[in-house]
């Protein structure tokens, strides 16, 4: 019994012990990734470290995944399995181990790019569609790496894509396109996210993402509009954002013949003056200004020139200044005549 009972207490240790050392290895993964990582992380983003918070950022995941494969290759040398399964295993979690790196630079690469793009004007502003391409590359990189590592030529697998592609282009010939499209899109920086386009189709809304297929636009009521991006490269764009994101706000008005006119220039000015400082969305350092248009059919016409930071600012800059110029001219006499129109019904009846 007692040679039976040491076998067994034997056995089980042997099951225990490399699973208590997988779990040993993953816990402090976990406390290392979630504890470590997260704090350092939090320093570099309080003290205005960037590249630093990037990168911590970027192999939270891909620590985990290393984590795991390091504890399964812990517990596999010291288990009892046989040297031939160990050695597949082995081979196994290498491929992981690349897999889990090119995760790791691929996080750190798009975050890296998105940053450069706050910073800067970049020749390749960052999309869900750049994002991607790098994805791509880095992945496939990675995939050369492992069949590189497995014995596998990768001469024949080049051969037969360069044949097939031909078939495949054809066959995606409107995602290709599009595919196309929007590197085009992205590249010339004629449309950029957060710009506000007009369609010549009559749409219009905030660019909020360019992908591999379409342009989301976002309307002022919310939908979201989806246009391939080849459709959008044959339409006649208007960019509201560009070359400058702020625009001329104009609102048009008249007052009586009998006003002071350098009065009604000064104080429409003024209000305008103070909407620009106060209301959300205004150009403080604009200085508003007034322009006469022409003698009207029931008053003396003109413009006020004012400034907001975006296209959809214009309309509270608008509201605001209509809300408080009758007020400030009925403070100062000045009159907005309504419209008059003289009938002679004498000539009328003399035919």
């Amino acid at each position: 019994m007692k040679p039976l009972f040491t076998e067994s207490v034997q056995s089980v240790m042997e099951v225990l012990f490399p699973l208590g050392i997988f779990v040993i290895v993953l816990v402090a993964g976990y406390a290392v990734r979630g504890y470590l990582l997260a704090r350092l992380a939090r320093w570099a983003r309080t003290n205005g470290f960037r590249t630093g918070d990037v990168v911590l950022t970027a192999v939270r995941t891909p620590l985990l995944v290393l984590c795991l494969m390091l504890g399964i290759y812990a517990a596999l040398e010291f288990s009892s399995l046989p040297a031939a399964v160990v050695g597949r295993a082995d081979r196994g979690l290498s491929i992981l181990a690349v897999f889990a790196g090119a995760m790791a630079a691929a996080n750190i690469l798009t975050g890296y790019t998105r940053m450069r793009a706050e910073r800067l004007e970049s020749v390749l502003p960052v999309t869900s569609l750049t994002e991607n391409v790098i994805r791509i590359v880095v992945y496939g990189v990675a995939v050369l790496v492992v069949l590189n590592e497995l014995g596998i030529s990768i001469a024949p697998i080049l051969a037969t894509l360069g044949v097939g592609g031909l078939a495949v282009a054809l066959a995606l010939k409107d995602t290709l396109s599009n595919f196309f499209a929007g590197f085009h899109i992205v590249a010339t920086k004629q449309i950029r996210v957060g710009d506000y386009l007009k369609l010549s189709s009559q749409e219009e809304g905030h660019v909020t993402d360019i992908s591999w297929r379409t342009t989301t636009v976002q309307t002022l009521a919310g939908n979201l509009i989806l246009i391939p991006n080849a459709k959008l490269t044959e339409l006649i764009v208007t960019n509201c954002s560009l070359p400058a994101r702020d625009l001329a706000v104009t609102v048009s008005l008249g007052v009586h013949y009998r006003s002071d006119l350098a009065k009604v220039e000064r104080v429409a000015a003024e209000v305008a003056a103070e909407v620009m400082r106060e209301v959300p969305g205004g150009v403080p350092a604009f200085t508003p200004f007034v322009r006469y248009q022409g003698f009207g059919e029931s008053g003396i016409d003109l413009s006020v020139v004012m400034r907001a930071a975006a296209f959809a600012d214009q309309f509270l800059v608008r509201h605001e200044f209509i809300k408080r110029l009758p007020l400030r001219f009925a403070a100062e006499g000045i009159v907005i005549p309504y419209p008059i129109r003289a009938l002679n019904t004498d000539q009328e009846k003399a035919g």
